[in-house]
């Protein structure tokens, strides 16, 4: 798997670059720094995803966005921005991305979008609603999963990449029973993974 990444923040890339490098199966590409260097450098290599920032000079990444959907659809693309607006959610979604990562992610989250995005899954935050998202739960989900108020906490914690010690920490309680709500998570919902946690997450509007 060829990985591209597209931002304009040479200190940003270069961090970028060594946290993504650690990804197994995974190849990062040197990293550019605009839009037109994206296009031509799509004409003439193969990559197969693309980290592309929103707010690139010369050809800036929506209008990008749409180039590499007609021209490249093969390569997926995760939009990476500062804006957490459901307006610049929806318009990456209409324009063919597969995930949008804010900067503010933490490392954990990044991997795990990133690697999820590599295995095929599609990657978006929740548009935020009136209501949270423990209020607008349905019926059928509450019936279907049985998943406890502090169980659906945990989901939603590891979907932030937060591993077993931090959430025990934010939670203050002991790495042992956040280990024991995780194993009835698994088992309640089939999913046993960080990645499929966020995808489930992502599916039933726990995130």
């Amino acid at each position: 798997m060829r990985l591209l990444i597209a931002d304009d923040h040479p200190l940003l890339l270069d961090g970028l670059f060594r946290i993504l490098n650690e990804l197994p199966d995974i190849q990062v590409l040197p990293p550019l720094s605009n839009g037109h260097q994206v296009i031509d450098y799509l004409h003439k290599n193969t990559v197969d995803l693309l980290l592309l920032d929103m707010n690139m000079p010369k050809i800036d990444g929506l209008s990008a966005l749409k180039i590499i959907q007609k021209d490249f659809p093969n390569v997926k693309v995760i939009v990476f921005t500062s804006y957490d607006h459901p307006h610049f959610i929806r318009e990456a979604q209409a324009l063919g991305a597969v995930g949008y990562l804010l900067k503010t992610s933490t490392t954990a989250y990044l991997k795990t979008v990133v690697q999820a995005v590599a295995m095929g899954q599609t990657c978006f935050p929740k548009i935020q609603r009136n209501t949270s998202p423990s209020e607008s739960l349905s019926d059928d989900f509450t019936q279907k999963y049985q998943l406890t108020p502090r169980e659906i906490e945990i989901v939603r914690l590891v979907t932030q990449g937060k591993t077993t010690k931090q959430i025990s920490e934010q939670l203050t309680v002991s790495e042992f029973t956040i280990n024991a709500h995780r194993r009835n998570i698994a088992r309640k919902t089939g999913i046993d993974t960080p990645i499929g946690l966020l995808h489930f997450a992502q599916e039933q509007g726990l995130v």
